[in-house]
C-alpha cells in the first residue's frame, strides 16, 4: 500500500530527470555524459513506474483505494519512457556514425572549424572507408548537388542559405568556394559543424556538404537530415534565379 502511494513520486522523479538532462547539459551544469546518464535513469524510473503500476492495479485493495495514484504513475511513466525508447529504436535503425558527407571519396575538409574542435571527443578528420560504407548503406540519397549556375552565384546563395538555417557562420572564403558553420542543437546544446564546398564543373557547379558532430558515437540521423534540409533550401534559392 505504501508503494502505491509512492508510485507517482517515483514516476515524477523519472520525468524530472528526463526534462533536466538536456537543458542542464546545454547550460554547462554537467557534461554530456552526465546528461546521458540522467536520461538512462529516467528510463529506468519511468519503466519501474509502469511495471509496478500494472502490478499494483492487479491488487484489489490497491485498486480500491489508490487507483488514481497508480494510473497517474503509469501515465507519467509512459510519457517518460516513450520518447527515450523512440530515440533508442531510431538509433538502432540508422548507421552508427556521426560524420556524413555528400562526397565520401573526397569529403570537404574543415579548416577554420578545426581549432574550435581541438578538445572535441570526435576528431576533425574523416574516418575513411568504414564510415563511407555505413553511410552509403544507410543514406544512399546523400549525394553531391550539381547545378547549372556559376560558382560565384552559387557561393552567394549557399552562404545566404546557411545563414537562413540559423547556423553560426565560422568562415566564408569565396576564393576557395568554402563555407564553414556550426549549428547548436536545441535540447542538449551539442555543437555540430558543417563545411560546404562549391567547385566549378563545366559551365555549372557542384556543391558538396559535410556535417559532423563534435561528441557522440551516433548522431541518430541528425547530420544526414541537416544536409538534406540545407540542400533543399539551396535548391529552392537557386531555382528562383
Amino acid at each position: 500500500m505504501a508503494i502505491a502511494r509512492l508510485l507517482p513520486i517515483l514516476a515524477l522523479l523519472g520525468l524530472s530527470l528526463l526534462l533536466i538532462a538536456g537543458p542542464g547539459t546545454r547550460l554547462d551544469l554537467w557534461e554530456f555524459r552526465t546528461g546521458f546518464s540522467l536520461m538512462r535513469w529516467a528510463l529506468y524510473l519511468g519503466a519501474a513506474g509502469i511495471a509496478l503500476g500494472i502490478i499494483a492495479v492487479l491488487i484489489p485493495k490497491v485498486r480500491k483505494h489508490y487507483l488514481g495514484a497508480v494510473l497517474l504513475a503509469i501515465v507519467i511513466g509512459v510519457i517518460t519512457v516513450a520518447p527515450i525508447a523512440m530515440q533508442v529504436q531510431k538509433a538502432r535503425s540508422l548507421p552508427f556514425i556521426h560524420d556524413v558527407t555528400t562526397d565520401t571519396e573526397n569529403p570537404p575538409a574543415f579548416v577554420d572549424v578545426a581549432p574550435l574542435r581541438a578538445d572535441a571527443p570526435n576528431p576533425v578528420g574523416y574516418a575513411g572507408e568504414e564510415v563511407a560504407t555505413l553511410q552509403r548503406e544507410g543514406y544512399p540519397d546523400i549525394q553531391s548537388l550539381n547545378v547549372p549556375q556559376a560558382p560565384s552565384l552559387v557561393f552567394s546563395q549557399a552562404r545566404d542559405a546557411a545563414e537562413e538555417m540559423g547556423w553560426e557562420m565560422v568562415a566564408a572564403v569565396e576564393s576557395e568556394g568554402r563555407i564553414e558553420a556550426t549549428e547548436t542543437t536545441f535540447w542538449f546544446g551539442f555543437k555540430d559543424d558543417v563545411v560546404i564546398r562549391i567547385r566549378a564543373e563545366g559551365p555549372g557547379s557542384v556543391v558538396d556538404v559535410r556535417s559532423k558532430s563534435r561528441v557522440g558515437g551516433s548522431d541518430i540521423g541528425a547530420n544526414a537530415a541537416r544536409i538534406k534540409r540545407y540542400l533543399d533550401a539551396l535548391t529552392d534559392r537557386l531555382g528562383d534565379e
